[in-house]
């Protein structure tokens, strides 16, 4: 039977995920508007983006989910050290992820495609609300990554010195749950960024 104060915990993050939910939808709401305003320089725009660094990506943070997810289990099972692993794996495939996402970033700045930049002025208004949008939604994204792998991190800690365990682990879930948002928001982001063109 589970303590109140674990099913307040995960009531608590339910919400929480919610509230996310929310201001990415706006985000998308806000997309969909603005490509559909500028067909023509959302589909050209969208060509300068790297589908093949998306598509990594996307497959690295499913793993991370899967991982994440298993290490839930390993714990319930009493596997503290292939929890640890599981959550390792996890946080590597975070840090794979924002090493692309910096080549990523760093390419489009160092050529020009950011906005403010003198390229961007020169281009249709179109480019400078896919660029903006770009920019923003996938630097949230990231935000919400980096929090999750420290919040991972700290679990991991306390799944290795045995205060997260087979009887008290909704740390543990919550944090994962946490996880599986933030590779949701890219499932997302993903299509409508780099495949709908």
């Amino acid at each position: 039977m589970e303590h109140r104060d674990d099913v307040g915990a995960k009531l608590g993050m339910w919400i929480f995920i919610f509230t996310e939910i929310l201001l990415f939808g706006g985000l998308f709401l806000v997309y969909a508007i603005m490509r559909n305003h500028y067909p023509t320089a959302f589909h050209q725009a969208a060509h300068h983006l790297n589908a093949f660094i998306g598509t990594l990506n996307t497959v690295v943070l499913l793993i991370s989910s899967a991982t994440v997810a298993m290490s839930v289990t390993a714990v319930q099972k009493g596997d503290r050290k292939l929890a640890v692993i599981l959550l390792f794996i996890t946080l590597l495939c975070a840090g794979v992820f924002l090493i692309n996402k910096y080549f990523e970033w760093g390419h489009k700045i160092h050529i020009g495609l950011y906005p403010g930049s003198d390229l961007m002025i020169s281009l249709d208004r179109g480019w400078v609300m896919f660029f903006s949008l770009y920019y923003f939604m996938t630097g949230l994204h990231m935000l919400h990554l980096v929090i999750g792998g420290i919040i991972l991190t700290v679990i991991l800690f306390k799944v290795r010195s045995g205060s997260i365990n087979a009887g008290k682990f909704v740390l543990l879930e919550n944090g994962g749950l946490y996880w599986h948002l933030v590779d949701l928001i890219w499932i997302f982001l993903f299509p409508l960024l780099y495949l709908i063109t």
